[in-house]
């Protein structure tokens, strides 16, 4: 069984007890529900959203919150003396699905 869900713009493909990284969540009480779910394979029957899948919500939990690596952003002008150089690491939330709900 898995399922397709979109989060924070990206969509992401998931399996219970795995563990996945997604943009910076707010959780409540280390909780989430994820209810954008865009498609659904309950291994006898495929469900396909038009957007989302009614009725069908994803539990998971966070594990932490963790740094992705290091983006380097450099520019120069040739032969002006002018070099910036900035580094950038994104967040993300690591989360744990526990499991997929039909209803």
């Amino acid at each position: 069984m898995y399922a397709i869900i979109e989060s924070g713009g990206k969509q992401y493909k998931i399996e219970e007890g795995n563990t996945y990284d997604v943009e910076l969540l707010k959780a409540i009480d280390g909780k989430i529900d994820f209810k954008e779910v865009l498609l659904l394979n309950d291994g006898s029957k495929i469900f396909i959203g038009t957007p989302h899948v009614k009725n069908c919500t994803i539990k998971a939990e966070v594990v932490k919150e963790v740094k992705g690596p290091k983006v380097i952003a450099y520019k120069y002008k040739r032969r002006k003396n002018y070099h910036r150089k900035k580094g950038h690491r994104q967040k993300y939330t690591k989360v744990k699905i526990n499991k997929i709900e039909i209803s």
